[in-house]
């Protein structure tokens, strides 16, 4: 989770999505709650003021109430209309009934509210849900106080109707705004973050040894970013070649006295055997001071390119031994170094191997998401356990050649270290003799 987080990309695309998930509904939410109230104020005002048409028509006469036969609201006069007029006295005693209320059980929970006072809620007629508005009112008479509560009750179904139509209309239109919100935001965010991939993409061209150099066409923000990145790329492939010429030079200025040395008749085997020391340790610190490990950039090269021209060319020079140089390679191995490197890594170990061989030789080149893997094979005699370890040292030897000063393989361990790499050698299960392995974490 914390990985998927790290992108860029991912936390502008959560961001949104939170935004347009979380902030519409609560807009809704809030809108539909609105609506509601103000239903539920509306029909409390119209209750209220049903209350005052039916009052105005009402009469005390000897203590005795007096109601018209009809009523100037025509809901009042159709049974089950869903309006209904009730009067109640101060012990909820039935006193009159609207003729939209016959055929209808009274409740036995009427509001009572103080004189003067009124109330407003739900009740329940005939397990069907009703609004109630409640007023109690006092006439005065000669003889006393009639004091009487009139019950308005209209059924819930035509607000809820309202309401849920309101609720339904509501959501449908917050939906399609949230799928248009969100395709407008996704494609607003890929095109901004598209030069960031094509940024990326470069990059990886760049390491992978495809290109040498980013293309500036970018929006501003990142266009000196692209210019200062090209100008390292530059500096530091001209400061690589300038530092390889003056090892070249270097080279050339030692070999010439070492070989008019080298021809002196008066010289003993001592200093013969001085001078050839001489000549090797000069030709192994260029080696390693030629790497391009450790700099800043690794570009990347195809292992199959360098393998393949290895086998064809160490199978003419060993072309007499009838050699069988079986390359199992794959095409889309990367090395993330330099190609000159890598030439005397592999170059050297599979030189060896030819050397060692009786018959066959395997190499394996396996490409992993993490790393690149590279095997080297032979069915020779093998290198003992208790020499595995001592033949990548200076001068140690674990062969009979009588070529070579035993030095190959301590420049190749000096070079798979400076890549922070790993080199080991064990014997073949596949071949019988020894398997080189060369691993390359990226």
């Amino acid at each position: 989770m914390n990985k998927l987080l790290g992108s860029l990309k991912v936390r502008i695309v959560v961001s949104a999505l939170l935004l347009i998930l979380v902030l519409l509904p609560i807009i809704g939410i809030t809108v539909n709650n609105a609506f509601e109230t103000q239903i539920n104020v509306a029909a409390k005002n119209q209750l209220k003021a049903y209350v005052y048409s039916v009052l105005a028509m009402a009469e005390v006469e000897e203590g005795e109430l007096q109601m018209p036969e009809h009523l100037l609201e025509n809901q009042f006069n159709v049974i089950g209309s869903g309006l209904y007029a009730l009067i109640t006295t101060k012990d909820n005693q039935l006193l009159w009934t609207s003729n939209s209320f016959l055929g209808l059980n009274m409740p036995m929970d009427l509001p009572k509210p103080a004189t003067g006072r009124n109330s407003y809620g739900n009740i329940l007629i005939n397990d069907n849900p009703q609004l109630i508005y409640s007023y109690s009112v006092s006439f005065a008479t000669s003889e006393r106080p009639f004091t009487m509560t009139l019950h308005i009750i209209k059924n819930q179904h035509e607000y809820q109707q309202q309401i849920t139509q309101f609720s339904n209309t509501l959501w449908t239109w917050l939906l399609i705004l949230m799928a248009l919100l969100l395709s407008v935001q996704l494609s607003w965010l890929l095109w901004t973050l598209k030069p960031l991939g094509k940024f990326s993409q470069e990059l990886s061209a760049v390491e992978q040894g495809k290109s040498m150099q980013l293309s500036t066409d970018y929006p501003i923000e990142l266009q000196n970013v692209a210019k200062q990145l090209n100008t390292l790329l530059q500096t530091e492939q001209n400061q690589r070649k300038r530092y390889r010429n003056a090892l070249a030079d270097l080279a050339h200025s030692l070999k010439t006295p070492l070989a008019v040395m080298q021809t002196q008749a008066n010289l003993n085997d001592t200093s013969i055997e001085q001078i050839n020391r001489i000549n090797h340790i000069v030709a192994y610190q260029l080696k390693r001071a030629q790497s391009a490990a450790g700099t800043g950039w690794h570009l990347g090269v195809s292992v199959d390119d360098i393998a393949s021209r290895l086998v064809r060319t160490l199978g003419k020079i060993y072309q007499q031994q009838h050699l069988n140089i079986d390359y199992q390679g794959d095409v889309n191995a990367r090395f993330k170094g330099d190609e000159s490197d890598l030439t005397e890594m592999l170059g050297n170990v599979l030189d060896n191997a030819c050397k060692a061989a009786n018959n066959h030789i395997l190499i394996r080149v396996k490409q992993l998401p993490s790393s690149l893997q590279i095997s080297v094979e032979d069915d020779g005699k093998g290198v003992p356990k208790d020499k595995q370890q001592q033949i990548f040292e200076r001068g140690m030897r674990a062969d009979t050649y009588e070529q070579g000063h035993g030095i190959g393989l301590a420049i190749v361990r000096d070079l798979v270290d400076s890549y922070h790499g790993t080199l080991t050698v064990q014997s073949s299960d596949t071949l019988g003799g020894a398997k080189f392995e060369f691993e390359f974490t990226h």
